[in-house]
């Protein structure tokens, strides 16, 4: 399902609930996670705040890497950090056994930051600076995707005058439709990213030639949120093809970067069937006898976070506006993608009143400031709170101090106890840095 498209019936509140076993409804507590009552996090902690569950991780990660042992792969995963890059999500995931797959020197940095080995550390992205290269060679990064012959030229000029080795594969633009979003597919040909097939043997037979620069296989990322196996299979056997297309020209290839993507149900849909895409992964590329990396960030982090928010106000304008104390400056994917997040009441007698529509809205003086249009919800009085889910990707990440509101708080729940993660900003934090010349 693309992050933009509509299902036909909306789910209401109680198939929302339904759908997350992580999520509970209690008679006395409201709304839990992992079974701690938000309302008491709200308390404790305020509104807007992000909510992130390590159980609900951890279980993640195991699901997707099981589901390749029962095919026989054993993919290394590399979390996409550019999903969230919250130290402590990044620490749950390095205990968890997964790398990181970076796109900055800053993400770079955070991963090592958060205990991941930079050998375990893939640096992704169209646009790495020289400086980036720099710092990430002498850092002694396991692997750097590369993104064009002009990059390529430029990384074996660093790595010869640092003495190194950049172990590299190329990045194959498939020129396949991920069926996503516009704004997050990856693999169509007049997208930024990658090389372009037909470049692909010339110019890995030419990284070979180069100093500074060990060729080991390639890579290719088509699109993010994606619930399908089918677009996957279609670029993994062009994949496949390439790798045997290169063998055959006298090349060796030991790793193949499958990339990341992996979608999630955001209605009460259930997501991508990992079975299905593992089975998919093998009989695709299974026989290949390479490495194979797996670079998920959406699928392994949206389900375990959640913004809280409280209700500053109702008002009745023609339709019924549902006035929320987060904002886009918050949780920017509405409004950037129009994507859906769904909305649960947090007390229990909110949840059984009867629902009707609203538009639910913040008070950033956007019109796009709006996280959902004739949504059904319950009456909604100011200081009812409520959570939007599947928040754990592409939210705090996002966010930015627009409006001069101060970035949310973030608390992480781990073994029944919720820790503060990141304190709220303050308003005199949004000036801090700031200079007013003389």
């Amino acid at each position: 399902m693309a992050v933009a498209e509509r299902v036909e019936v909306e789910p209401s509140i109680a198939d929302l609930l339904a759908a997350r076993p992580a999520l509970a409804m209690h008679a006395q507590d409201g709304l839990c996670f992992e079974g701690i009552p938000l309302n008491a996090i709200a308390d404790e902690f305020g509104t807007p705040t992000w909510v992130y569950g390590a159980a609900t991780m951890r279980a993640r990660f195991k699901a997707l890497a099981d589901s390749f042992t029962a095919v026989g792969l054993h993919p290394h995963i590399h979390y996409a950090v550019k999903a969230n890059d919250h130290l402590a999500v990044l620490s749950v995931l390095r205990a968890a056994g997964a790398g990181a797959d970076v796109v900055s020197l800053g993400e770079f940095l955070r991963a090592q930051k958060a205990g991941v080995p930079a050998r375990d550390i893939v640096f992704s992205g169209v646009g790495k600076s020289q400086a980036e290269l720099t710092a990430t060679l002498t850092a002694g990064i396991g692997q750097i995707n590369v993104e064009s012959a002009e990059e390529l030229t430029i990384l074996s000029g660093i790595a010869a005058s640092l003495g190194k080795t950049a172990n590299i594969v190329l990045r194959m633009n498939p020129d396949v439709d991920a069926g996503t979003h516009a704004k997050i597919t990856t693999g169509l040909a007049d997208n930024k990213f990658g090389i372009a097939a037909q470049e692909i043997v010339s110019l890995y037979s030419h990284a070979a030639s180069l100093p500074g620069i060990n060729p080991v296989g390639i890579a290719l990322h088509i699109g993010s949120q994606i619930t399908s196996p089918a677009p996957y299979a279609t670029a993994y056997a062009k994949a496949a093809n390439m790798v045997r297309a290169l063998r055959d020209a006298g090349q060796t290839v030991s790793t193949l970067d499958l990339g990341g993507g992996i979608g999630i149900g955001y209605y009460d849909e259930p997501g991508m069937p990992l079975a299905a895409f593992a089975t998919m992964v093998r009989n695709s590329v299974g026989d290949l006898g390479v490495n194979l990396l797996l670079e998920p960030g959406r699928y392994l982090v949206a389900p375990a976070g959640m913004l809280l928010a409280s209700v500053i106000l109702q008002k009745q304008s023609g339709k019924r506006f549902v006035v929320l104390d987060a904002a886009m400056n918050d949780l920017l994917r509405p409004a950037l993608y129009e994507s859906y997040h769904g909305i649960l009441p947090i007390s229990p007698v909110d949840f059984q009143h009867p629902a009707s529509p609203a538009d639910v809205v913040g008070p950033v003086c956007e019109t796009g400031d709006t996280f959902a249009t004739d949504r059904p919800l319950p009456n909604l009085a100011p200081g009812a709170r409520v959570a939007l889910l599947d928040a754990g990707a592409y939210g705090a990440v996002m966010s930015s101090p627009y409006n001069a509101r101060p970035r949310a708080a973030a608390v992480l729940l781990d073994g029944g106890q919720a820790h503060l993660i990141s304190p709220r900003q303050t308003h005199q934090d949004l000036w801090a840095h700031e200079i007013i010349p003389g």
